[in-house]
Formats: C-alpha cells, sequence, structure tokens
C-alpha cells in the first residue's frame, strides 16, 4: 500500500513538472504578441488640427466664403466634411494650413466641425449673421437667480416682474427681491418699487386693476412677511401691500392693541396655486390647481388665530376686488360649492375681449365635459360648446397665446394630433378653436415645444427642447413663416436652453423691432441668460 502510494505520488509529480515545462515553451513562443500595440485595431490620428486664430471673416451670412486656419488638411483634400453646425458647407478652397468655406443656407451660430477618416475635429465657433440677434443694449445682463413667470407693462414704461427668483442683477441681499420686481424699459432695476421683503412665495402672475393697483398670483402665503395671504393679494401703485388695520376679538383687554390687527385688505384667495388671473369688468378671474375659496372672518378672530369660510372651488373662481367670491361664476347654489373643473392641470390659458377664457393644460375632462388640453369657458364658466376643438389634442398643451393683431390662436406641447389632424406639437388656430390649414408645422427631434406665439407680422416664435426641425438644426429656438417654414433669415441664431414663459413686442435701443422675452431659460444664442433676454428682429 505504502509504495503504491510513494509510486502514483511520483508519477503525479512528473507530470505537473511536464505540464510546467510546456506551459513554459507556449508562453515563450507567443511573447512576441504581448508586445503588439492593444490599440492595433484603432485609428491613427491623422494630424488634422485647428489653429486657435478667429476665421477671416469672423461671422458671416449665408453664401459668404470663411477662411479657417487648419493644418493637415490638405492629405484629405477630397475626403472630409466641414460643417458649421452641424450644417454642411460647401469647400472651395485647400491649403496646407486653411480650409475656405461657403456658409450654407440654413446654418446657425455655433461650433465648427471637420470630419476625415471617420474622425472628427472641432474647431472654433462661427457666427451666422441674420435678422435675430441680442439687443446688446438691453441693461439686464446676470437677470434673475430663477424663473420669471410674469411681467406686466406699468402705465410710465416700465415692467413689473414677478417669479420664483431672489436676486435680480445682484441687488440682494443689500435690496430683497423677493419674487417681484420693476425694472425700466431698457432692463435697468428700478429701486422705487415698495415690496419691502417681498413675496413669500412663488409668483405665477401680476395683472392691473382699473385703478392702477396691481393683483399678483401664485403659491403665496405672505407679503412683506405679513402673513394670512392665501395665493392672491392686493398690492398699491407703488408696489405696497394694500393694507388696513381692523378689530379682532381681544383676549388680553389689559392691552388695547391686542385688540387691532394690521391684514391685507384684500380678503379672500384659495388653497393652492394660482397660474393665470385676468381683470374683467370690475371682476378677478383666476385660473390654476386649488381646491378651495378661503375668505376669513376678522371679527371672529384674533390676532394669534383667525377664522376662515372655505368653500369647495376647484381650479377656477371669479372674485370682486376686494376678495369676495363671485358665486355666479362657476358656482352650484344647490351644493354650495363649484363645479367639478379640470380633471388635470391647468397649465395656461386667455382671456378674451368678451370675457370668454380659453385654457390649456394636462386635462381631458372640464365639468364633466369631455376636453382634450384645450377647453373655451363662458362668462358664467360653463363650458363653450361652440369652441371648434374637436376632438382637442392626443397630449398635453403647455402653453396657449392669441394675438389680437392677426386674430389667432398659437398651442404649443407634447401632442401629436390636434382635432383629429396631425400636428406635430405646435398648432395654429382660428378664433373660433378650428384648425388654420395654411399652417403646417413640420417633424421635430430630440425634444418637443413648450413655448409658441404669433407675432403681430404673422411669424410665429417657437422654443423648447428640440435640436432640429425638418431636418434641419434648430437648437431649441426658431421663427417661422406663418406658413409654418422656417422664416428665411430668422433663423441664425445657436442654442437655447430652457423655457420661455411671455413674449412682448417692443423696438429695440436702436428702433428696430424686438420681443422681451422672459422665463425660465439660462442660454441664448450660446450666450449665457438670466431668464430675460431682448432679441432684435430686423425687418
Amino acid at each position: 500500500m505504502i509504495s503504491n502510494y510513494i509510486k502514483n505520488t511520483g508519477l503525479n509529480l512528473i507530470k505537473a513538472l511536464l505540464l510546467l515545462v510546456l506551459i513554459v515553451q507556449v508562453a515563450c513562443k507567443k511573447s512576441p504578441a504581448l508586445q503588439e500595440d492593444p490599440y492595433g485595431g484603432g485609428k491613427a490620428p491623422l494630424g488634422i488640427k485647428f489653429s486657435t486664430d478667429d476665421p477671416t471673416p469672423n461671422s458671416g451670412g449665408a453664401d459668404d466664403a470663411v477662411t479657417f486656419k487648419i493644418s493637415g488638411l490638405l492629405s484629405y483634400k477630397n475626403n472630409f466634411q466641414f460643417l458649421v453646425n452641424e450644417i454642411a458647407a460647401t469647400v472651395t478652397a485647400v491649403t496646407d494650413s486653411t480650409v475656405t468655406v461657403t456658409i450654407p443656407d440654413n446654418a446657425s451660430s455655433g461650433g465648427t466641425t471637420v470630419i476625415a477618416n471617420g474622425q472628427s475635429f472641432f474647431g472654433p465657433k462661427f457666427t451666422v449673421n441674420g435678422k435675430v440677434s441680442i439687443d446688446a443694449s438691453f441693461k439686464a445682463v446676470n437677470g434673475t437667480n430663477a424663473a420669471i413667470n410674469d411681467l406686466l407693462q406699468t402705465n410710465d414704461g416700465n415692467y413689473l416682474m414677478v417669479g420664483a427668483f431672489t436676486n435680480f442683477e445682484s441687488q440682494a441681499p443689500s435690496t430683497p427681491v423677493n419674487h417681484i420686481v420693476l425694472i425700466s424699459h431698457d432692463g435697468a432695476f428700478q429701486s422705487q418699487l415698495a415690496s419691502g421683503a417681498g413675496a413669500g412665495g412663488v409668483l405665477q402672475t401680476v395683472n392691473r386693476l382699473d385703478n392702477g393697483q396691481y393683483i399678483v398670483g401664485g403659491f403665496l402665503t405672505s407679503y412683506n412677511n405679513r402673513k394670512g395671504i392665501n395665493g392672491i393679494t392686493r398690492l398699491n401703485i407703488d408696489g405696497s401691500l394694500d393694507s388696513a388695520s381692523i378689530e379682532v376679538i381681544n383676549l388680553k383687554p389689559q392691552i388695547p392693541e391686542f385688540g387691532l390687527d394690521t391684514v391685507a385688505t384684500f380678503n379672500g384667495g384659495v388653497f393652492g396655486t394660482i397660474v393665470k388671473s385676468f381683470v374683467n369688468n370690475g371682476k378677478i378671474t383666476i385660473l390654476g390647481n386649488f381646491s378651495n375659496y378661503v375668505k376669513y372672518f376678522y371679527l371672529r378672530s384674533t390676532r394669534d388665530f383667525k377664522v376662515a369660510d372655505v368653500t369647495k372651488m376647484s381650479q377656477i373662481a371669479r372674485l370682486t376686488t376686494d376678495g369676495t367670491m363671485d358665486s355666479t361664476y362657476n358656482y352650484n347654489p344647490v351644493t354650495r360649492q363649484g363645479y367639478a373643473g379640470a380633471n388635470g392641470d391647468i397649465n395656461d390659458a386667455f382671456m378674451q375681449a368678451d370675457g370668454k377664457i380659453v385654457a390649456v393644460g394636462s386635462f381631458s375632462t372640464f365639468n364633466g365635459v369631455q376636453a382634450n388640453h384645450i377647453v373655451r369657458l363662458n362668462t358664467d364658466g360653463s363650458v363653450d360648446a361652440t369652441f371648434a376643438a374637436g376632438t382637442g389634442t392626443d397630449g398635453p398643451v403647455t402653453s396657449v397665446r392669441y394675438n389680437a393683431t392677426t386674430g389667432k390662436i398659437v398651442i404649443a406641447g407634447a401632442f401629436n394630433t390636434y382635432a383629429g389632424k396631425s400636428l406635430n406639437g405646435v398648432a395654429l388656430l382660428n378664433a373660433d378653436g378650428s384648425a388654420d390649414n395654411t399652417f403646417q408645422f413640420s417633424q421635430l427631434a430630440g425634444g418637443v415645444p413648450n413655448f409658441a406665439a404669433q407675432l403681430n407680422n404673422g411669424k410665429v416664435l417657437v422654443s423648447g427642447n428640440f435640436n432640429s426641425y425638418g431636418n434641419i438644426v434648430r437648437q431649441g429656438f426658431m421663427i417661422l413663416s406663418a406658413n409654418g417654414a422656417l422664416a428665411s433669415g430668422y433663423n441664425n441664431t445657436g442654442a437655447f436652453q430652457g423655457r420661455i414663459t411671455k413674449m412682448i413686442e417692443t423696438t429695440s435701443a436702436l428702433g428696430n423691432p424686438a420681443v422681451l422675452l422672459v422665463g425660465d431659460f439660462t442660454k441664448f444664442d450660446n450666450t449665457k441668460v438670466g431668464n430675460i433676454v431682448r432679441v432684435e428682429l430686423k425687418k
């Protein structure tokens, strides 16, 4: 037994030694392969390199000849592409240190690229001249630190802006800029607004009453540290809170001042958020995503505890100028509450001259009536069955705008059809809600539009997070002709990032047509901006 064990062990040892020798021999035979380039299957550098010098000229328009300094291209003279912001340019000359190209018709400002042998080489940014440019004379450069949701031109030509911001042009903290600010027509900060500590919450909307006072609304709980405000309040012409001293129950008669309280004169509000407000015939109509109307009974309240009367009102209500709810609007006297409202969010709305309201959002019914993402309401808050939206849209609508000059409505959002017709995210409507078939919106890629508005000259401004339109590079912003085609000469600007909430037509410092854009955006034409920009639109 022992001898067999020793014998077997010896044999196993010999086998192991033979196997080791074989492995070493194989490894030695293959050792040259270990020295091969592990990246041998890749592509060798081509030696193409852009110069850091600017091209000549450093800006130009369609069909202009431009020379870029670049080395290493001559060897690939007939085998490369030159792109201006992803649009192929025609190459007219190549040397060992330069390339000359013709700027293509549909090019916009952005980076330049050479593609050779499947490799990309990135060059300098090139500015494409056109009819659209940032108005450099506008004084709002840094803008705000958060979204601007609405702005209103004051009677003296300034702009009152509201939003989610807490700073404008680095004025804070020395000057509080909490969700409301006054700027001049040319974008300069105006210090005369008596807003004090500002709004305690994000403001979404601002309107002017007939007497010059302002109505502001949003998700609002206080103003200039005065509490007891629910979503909406009234401001004096100078921006201060319209307030009053009223009598309340005094639980400490030995301290007479406890029998008085200073409160907002506007006594009415909502539990939730107000998205839009409209002033018409001495009444204030509010829309948003709220569930109840609330009013305080101050004579039954103390300074520390307010007795409230709450009425169920879903998403829409009409108030008098002192905040009292108008029970003739969207209110059922039998159930003593409002009607159902929308079954989804209201995103945007506008009021017609006759007091009717067109609202859009993510809902499919309004007050129990089918209304796919768009509805028109009569002056009593009921659904207007004459509005010719048909089946509406097949997806949410983000924005709606009306142009009184052209008489057209423009909607934008994440939809593909309107009233059963193929419309890829933007639709131009007649005043009765029917689609204007002369406007044909082309195919977008890379995202969806979230804002569209028609200019008085018929052109349509569109923004969103898309990167091409009809297979032409458009990075989040474009201007269309009235038929939906890209407006010639008006699409030279580069990348836009963010969302526009409002557009006002105005003039530039040179007197040229312009638009003032505000919203939640950080870049326009490849330039960093702070949610506000004035854009010149040359004729």
